[in-house]
């Protein structure tokens, strides 16, 4: 098994991007390998791109739950990139986080590490802000992504709609809204930044796990949305757990998403 964080020149942003992979190679134990090859990689590795939440970085999921060891047990590569704040959209033409997310990312990974490159292997999933950007990005580009795994689902739209300049927090404000979500926030609806419409938009079928604590503010937000995809027939694994909007919570739900995609 290996960790590595990558800085490089994206060309879609025009800057440096950090992200950070789990590789699980061949598991040799603690001492010596009787292989004297253990990292040539006669099968492509799945690969899960996991999405951090609003504050986070590369290294949250790392710090916050134990994604190496679930990636150990189920021989799975994890690429979790740097998103900063951005919800892994277009926020603009020169900062378009959708398009690394969906795209870029991807492709120069592909090129780094011995990555599968079938639809069939390639996953995506996120926590909150996360969450989001796993639905918006594995929805958008499906013909990429197989599997979405959402958990606690930053499912805002209607608030980003509806924000004013009065809110406590900045990034609940509506000029943060309009400055992620495009330039003006009221034009979100109907949008490729819009959850139910990337749904009805898709070209392939897409199978989502859906996790959200029972104590969480969003759990509403995601019963709409549970709603939604149920009305349409899509093909989703629902939970309701214990727990808020913290680290426990998704700790447990990660590795139940990630058994999930082994099935």
């Amino acid at each position: 098994m290996a960790i590595t964080t990558t800085r490089y020149q994206s060309p879609a942003l025009g800057r440096f991007v950090t992200f950070t992979a789990i590789l699980p190679f061949e598991d040799f134990g603690v001492y010596t390998n009787p292989n004297p090859h253990p990292f040539d990689m006669k099968k492509p590795l799945r690969t899960l791109y996991l999405l951090h939440g609003i504050t986070g970085d590369d290294r949250d999921w790392i710090y916050g739950t134990q994604i190496v060891q679930y990636a150990t047990d189920h021989h799975l590569a994890v690429i979790m990139p740097d998103g900063q704040n951005n919800f892994y959209v277009n926020n603009n033409p020169s900062e378009p986080w959708g398009t690394f997310i969906g795209e870029e990312l991807v492709a120069m990974t592909r090129a780094l590490y011995p990555l599968s490159d079938k639809r069939e292997d390639t996953y995506i999933g996120g926590l909150s802000m996360g969450g989001y950007g796993a639905i918006r990005n594995g929805l958008k580009y499906n013909e990429t992504f197989s599997k979405i795994i959402a958990l606690s689902s930053a499912l805002i739209m209607d608030d980003a709609v509806n924000s004013t300049e009065d809110a406590a927090l900045s990034f609940q404000k509506k000029s943060h809204y309009d400055r992620i979500f495009g330039g003006d926030v009221l034009k979100l609806p109907g949008s490729d930044m819009d959850p139910r419409q990337l749904f009805l938009d898709k070209k392939l079928p897409v199978d989502i796990f859906m996790a959200i604590g029972k104590d969480d503010g969003l759990l509403e937000k995601n019963r709409s949305y549970k709603q939604f995809l149920e009305e349409h027939n899509a093909s989703l694994l629902y939970y309701e757990d214990e727990g808020n909007h913290e680290w426990d919570f998704w700790n447990r739900n990660i590795k139940k998403g990630i058994e999930w995609l082994d099935q």
